[in-house]
């Protein structure tokens, strides 16, 4: 097995994915402007490899991923992609746009130069049309859906097409996107509460999140996947993060929203239906406990 580089690994859901891929074995380097907490100097061998590296500068992201001193021994089999600007609104919307559609064009591009036929990078749920002026086009929503209503997702929209091209120029490449829900950690659950009278405060994104620890999965899951090809998969949490129910939610919020099926209570309204299925991603954890 050789080494996983992840970009943005200092972020919210790449500490947790650098210490899942960790503990399932692998050898992981981080890469990020940020240094991530708790490393101590010298680093303790349980630490995670990080090193500061500029992934707008395609010098600084080519020489991270062909190798970083004696701190990496091997080749780089694999990218996992999270550096970005996080957000809409985060940064102006230019800055946005050319930030994270530069760092995703320089990873593929370093990856085909350097035969790294494994990625896996964060799209976001953002390209299913939030904030949903409009209302959704239909729930749950899915991967057919690319209505980006921000500079920030039609940044991560470009994403999936330079993937699709960059497939398409290697066959043996395997390129998975994974739109990603709101990220949360456990100690973010005891916000929820506050949501629950007021069915605006969360309408932004369906109600819906992801605990880092199951982003974290499925981003191992995609790296093991036997796929090649661009794909690109809807990642969230089975239920909402409401104790309404979502047909109660969408007649209140969005009233004639269509469904494409008759709803459970509290499902997740981005549906996972194909991760589960391709990826065999199956969310572990839930607000409720």
């Amino acid at each position: 097995m050789g080494t996983i580089v992840v970009t943005g690994g200092s972020g919210k859901l790449g500490r947790v994915a650098v210490r899942h891929l960790m503990e399932h074995g692998y050898k992981v380097v981080s890469i990020d402007l940020a240094t991530p907490p708790g490393i101590s100097n010298p680093p303790k061998p349980t630490d995670p490899v990080f090193s500061r590296v500029d992934i707008t500068d395609f010098g600084q992201l080519l020489g991270a991923l062909s190798g970083l001193d004696d701190r990496v021994v091997g080749e780089v089999s694999g990218i996992v992609h999270l550096g970005a600007i996080a957000a809409p609104g985060l940064a102006a919307d230019n800055t946005i746009f050319e930030t994270n559609t530069l760092s995703t064009y320089y990873v593929f591009e370093a990856a085909r130069r350097l035969k790294i036929r494994n990625v896996v990078w964060a799209s976001s749920e953002t390209v299913y049309g939030i904030p949903y002026a409009k209302g959704p086009a239909y729930v749950p929503v899915d991967e057919q859906i690319e209505l980006p209503q921000s500079s920030y997702s039609l940044s991560k929209l470009i994403g999936e097409k330079l993937a699709e091209q960059y497939a398409l120029w290697d066959p043996e490449t395997k390129i998975v996107g994974l739109r990603f829900s709101n990220v949360q950690e456990p100690q973010d659950y005891a916000n929820f509460e506050s949501y629950q009278d007021d069915a605006q405060k969360r309408r932004f994104n369906l109600w819906t999140y992801i605990d880092a620890r199951d982003g974290a999965q499925a981003i191992r899951l995609a790296l093991d996947a036997k796929l090649k090809g661009a794909h690109v998969f809807g990642i969230a949490n089975t239920n909402s993060l409401m104790r309404k129910s979502n047909d109660a939610l969408l007649d209140e919020v969005f009233p004639g929203t269509v469904r494409k099926r008759a709803l459970k209570p509290n499902e997740s309204l981005i549906s996972i239906e194909k991760a589960q299925k391709v990826l065999g991603y199956k969310p572990e954890f839930d607000w409720k406990g």
